[in-house]
Order: structure tokens, then C-alpha cells, then sequence
């Protein structure tokens, strides 16, 4: 597990990497949010409040991690996800906790306008890459490619896939065949951790990308294909017409279109966020 330290505010909130997402300590977040100097009698008496007032086990948002002390040594700590630690932060009777309680409301209420319209949601996301800095060109083929890899996964979903671990199966199919490695092994190629990969492709990938998925929805639609065994084979057909075509571009250009570079670096990104 990967440990690090998340600031907020001149504060430090300890978090830890535990399969694949964030967990942040509990203790850490009721202290900065309470001012409280006994954080963990707080923690214990809000667990028992809310269980008497509102029947809700707030420990079942969380998980015992072993996170540095100022001693130096590692203890079980209370820790949760992101998910988790929005809940406890909405049973924080703390004025310090208000301003995450509105953002929350906020982004509950954009989330209902979404469903409602999809376009904000894509309006919302087309804003979000430029104010990261990536340019409008780029932007466009990231969008369409979003909206290919809905389509696939819906028509996978219709064809008896189950989500998320099916779905990383198929994907891996149509990545293999398109560019000789699996999602995970293209970002450990990339030295991506937790990034999202297709946020680092350039354009011939994500044009490659595009060409594989798209394929793949057309043979599941043509063939009428049913079962994660006939998915999977669709997903590798697709794949090498993409992997085709990309073998062929890479001959005329006498260079790879696997690329170790990431479209726009980390630097990059958190100097746009910062707005220099």
C-alpha cells in the first residue's frame, strides 16, 4: 500500500492506497473539520449519535489501515474512501464542515440536472478538459471517443456482459488487438498510476481507440452476438481491424504509434489548474 499525505487547508489529512482507490483517515478529517483536540472521543461519540438519531452504522463506511503516527511507527486507523468520508462529513454538526455540506448539495443537484439533460453533463466535461488545458481539437476527439465507449458498453450490456469486471475483460481484447497491449500494461507503459489512460492518448490513439471499440459494436450489432464468449471474440475482431490499420500507418511513418509520451504531462495539467 502506497501512504501519503492529502492537505487541506494547511492541515494534514493522512491517506493510504488500498486496492486501487484513496482511503483518508477518519480521525484526521474530524479533527480539521471540528477544531476538535480530542478527535477521537469525537469519532466514537458522532458513531453513537448517529446510530441512536438516525439507525445508521457509520463504521460500516470504514476499514482499519495501518497509517504512520507521529511516532514514526503505523497503527490501525479508521480510514475510509471518498464516498465514505463525504457521509461522515454530512454528520459533522461543525460550521467548518458547512462549506463541504453545499458543495455536496451542489454537486447532488448537478448530478439530477444531468440525468435530466445529458448535454449538460458533456457541456460540464468539454469545460473541465479545457480549463486542464488541453486544446479544442483534441477535446472533440476525446467526446466522440466517450461517446463510442458508451455505446459499446451499452450494447454490451444488452448482450449479457456484466459490468466492470466483464467490461475490463472485452476492453483488454479490443486493446490487445489494437495495439499489442492490455489497458494496464499501456499505462504502466506511460508511467500512469492511477491516471486515466485515454487522457494521455494523443490524437492516432485515440483515433485507434475510436476505430477499435466503434468495429466492435457494429459486429455485435450485425451478428447479433450473445454471451461473454462470443463478446469477447467480437472484441478481438474489432481490435485487429483497428491493429490493421494501425500496423499499416506505422509502415508509412516509419515510427510507432504506441507511444511511452503522455499528450499532456502532469505538469502541464497542474499549471492550467493554477491558472499559470
Amino acid at each position: 500500500m502506497e501512504t501519503k499525505i492529502a492537505i487541506f487547508k494547511g492541515n494534514k489529512i493522512r491517506k493510504t492506497l488500498y486496492e486501487n482507490e484513496w482511503w483518508f483517515s477518519v480521525i484526521d478529517v474530524v479533527s480539521v473539520l471540528t477544531g476538535s483536540t480530542t478527535p477521537r472521543d469525537y469519532w466514537y461519540k458522532m458513531k453513537v449519535r448517529v446510530q441512536s438519531e438516525e439507525g445508521a452504522e457509520l463504521s460500516t463506511k470504514c476499514r482499519q489501515l495501518k497509517l504512520e503516527s507521529s511516532d514514526g511507527k503505523k497503527y490501525e486507523t479508521d480510514c475510509a474512501d471518498t464516498e465514505g468520508i463525504f457521509r461522515i462529513i454530512q454528520s459533522i454538526p461543525s460550521p467548518k464542515a458547512e462549506p463541504f455540506k453545499r458543495w455536496l448539495a451542489k454537486v447532488g443537484y448537478e448530478r439530477i440536472q444531468e440525468i435530466e439533460n445529458p448535454e449538460l453533463a458533456t457541456k460540464r466535461t468539454r469545460l473541465l478538459y479545457k480549463l486542464k488545458g488541453y486544446p479544442e481539437d483534441w477535446i472533440e476527439k476525446r467526446m466522440r471517443g466517450i461517446a463510442i465507449r458508451e455505446e459499446l458498453t451499452d450494447e454490451w450490456q444488452k448482450r449479457g456482459a456484466q459490468e466492470q469486471k466483464d467490461y475490463e475483460i472485452l476492453t483488454a481484447e479490443v486493446s490487445k488487438a489494437t495495439f499489442g497491449v492490455t489497458p494496464s500494461e499501456y499505462k504502466n507503459l506511460k508511467g500512469l498510476k492511477r491516471e486515466n489512460l485515454r487522457d494521455h492518448m494523443d490524437d492516432f490513439e485515440l483515433i485507434f481507440t475510436m476505430l477499435g471499440e466503434r468495429s466492435t459494436t457494429e459486429i455485435h450489432k450485425n451478428e447479433d452476438s450473445k454471451g461473454l464468449a462470443k463478446l469477447k471474440s467480437d472484441a478481438k475482431a474489432g481490435g485487429e481491424i483497428a491493429g490493421g490499420a494501425r500496423r499499416e500507418l506505422e509502415k508509412r511513418l516509419g515510427r510507432s504509434v504506441v507511444s511511452k509520451s503522455n499528450f499532456l504531462p502532469n505538469k502541464k495539467i497542474q499549471k492550467a489548474l493554477k491558472g499559470k
